[in-house]
């Protein structure tokens, strides 16, 4: 089904628009979950609870891109589920791993958990990632939009471990310039 058709389901608060979204990215919306969690029964939580702030924000909402408005909200609330997981104990996650190597990319007391929702700092990453190459971009999306770890992304990518350790440095390097610079921070 259309996305347009999806959200007017959604609009008309029809019981067919979760089927739908089930559906049509049940699948993707589990994947950037368990991206997250790496446990299925969390990663299903975090999908059931996706369909659930989209049945709630939508109307009045309409997403430009209902796909990537999914992603994001399975994001955040991956992300708030593994923060209460892992609240008493912290460390030993590839999650902790990559909120601590964006952390070095926010400059000065922002914080990732506070401040990358903020609009400004969204529009600095979007225009950051279009100054990437295909290669270094696909690499960026994958450590620090699914969490994937260096192993992952050496088997999907089929680069070598030290090259994406280096891509990775080099852009993190890049972004906190770009932050500093755009942001006066």
């Amino acid at each position: 089904m259309d996305d347009s058709k999806i959200v007017d389901l959604y609009f008309e608060r029809s019981e067919d628009a979760i089927k739908e979204t089930s559906k049509k990215y049940g699948k993707y919306l589990y994947s950037i979950a368990y991206s997250v969690l790496s446990d299925k029964m969390d990663a299903e939580e975090s999908v059931s609870d996706t369909y659930y702030e989209a049945w709630k924000i939508i109307p009045p909402n309409r997403p430009q891109v209902l796909k990537t408005f999914l992603g994001k909200l399975t994001r955040r609330i991956s992300l708030d589920i593994y923060r209460r997981r892992t609240a008493d104990k912290r460390g030993g996650g590839e999650i902790s791993l990559v909120i601590d190597e964006l952390d070095e990319c926010i400059p000065s007391s922002v914080s990732v958990d506070s401040e990358l929702d903020s609009r400004l700092i969204k529009d600095s990453l979007d225009s950051f990632l279009g100054e990437l190459g295909d290669s270094e971009r696909k690499i960026f999306v994958l450590r620090y939009w699914y969490g994937k770890s260096y192993d992952e992304i050496c088997d999907i990518t089929g680069i070598g471990a030290s090259k994406i350790t280096a891509m990775l440095y080099r852009s993190r390097l890049k972004l906190r310039t770009k932050l500093e610079k755009e942001l006066l921070l």
